[in-house]
């Protein structure tokens, strides 16, 4: 053998080397879509009545397929968030929402540098405060700082603001929170699931997205125009796929459809 064909033979084995590794490479959290939801795995079961219908016809039939779910009582949102937003790089830990911090799962409290519970769907907007349902949704309830969440407080999610100091990438003002971009889609499905999932029954109000911020303890949320925005600039990843399972399979048994399929927003809103 030559040496030209011997340096062919030894570049088609590093070839083959290559591919293959990265066929078996795990998919970590961030990675693309994976979910086989997302590729259409529920549609023939779980979403069934709702496949192929648009608007107002759409949003009813998502409403009656996710309002049979499942509730958990407020203290138990502590363990359940300790499963759906475990650090998928460190078991003993959660990822904090807006922070994008990794934090132990056992420092959870109400100090300083604790993480606790914050209600994405301001608890406020529709003034249903800890009652089990939409005050114990896990599809909207996520770890935060406890100076973070207090920052966010209850106002409407917009663009712009002062930079907030313990959550790199976010910011606020007087009636408005920026999430940072890793979750702005996540914030807006969260929204949209909160929607339509609570449509004036089970003694609760009726919420309902709108394009204003200040909307106080009315039960709405907005602003539509830019949660139609991070929705289509923030596509589901890994970590979201992995949290609406874990929440359908382990405690709620429902799912939040714009996780499945983002797509549906544009056809509802």
């Amino acid at each position: 053998m030559n040496r030209v064909t011997r340096w062919k033979s030894l570049a088609l084995l590093v070839c083959a080397v290559a591919v293959t590794a990265t066929a078996q490479a795990p998919a970590t959290a961030g990675s693309a879509p994976t979910s086989p939801a997302l590729a259409g795995g529920y549609d023939d079961t779980y979403y069934k009545d709702a496949i192929g219908k648009t608007g107002e016809s759409l949003k009813d039939a998502l409403h009656n397929v996710i309002s049979t779910n499942s509730k958990i009582s407020y203290s138990q949102v502590w363990e359940a968030l300790k499963n759906t937003d475990e650090d998928p790089r460190n078991s003993a830990n959660v990822i904090l929402l807006y922070s994008g911090r990794s934090q132990s799962k056992s420092s959870n409290g109400g100090n300083a540098n604790d993480w606790n519970r914050e209600h994405v769907w301001a608890k406020s907007h529709g003034d249903f405060g800890t009652a089990t349902g939409p005050g114990t949704d896990l599809h909207h309830l996520r770890p935060e700082d406890v100076s973070v969440n207090s920052t966010r407080g209850n106002k409407d999610f917009d663009e712009g603001g002062s930079a907030v100091s313990e959550a790199p990438g976010s910011y606020t003002d007087a009636d408005s929170f920026e999430p940072r971009d890793a979750v702005k889609g996540d914030v807006a499905r969260m929204i949209f699931y909160m929607a339509v999932r609570y449509e004036g029954g089970d003694g609760f109000a009726d919420l309902e997205v709108n394009d204003k911020a200040g909307n106080g303890s009315q039960p709405y949320l907005g602003r539509l125009s830019v949660l139609r925005k991070w929705n289509a600039e923030d596509p589901p990843d890994a970590f979201e796929q992995r949290r609406n399972q874990v929440i359908y399979d382990d405690y709620q048994h429902n799912r939040n459809p714009f996780v499945d399929h983002p797509e549906w927003v544009d056809e509802i809103w």
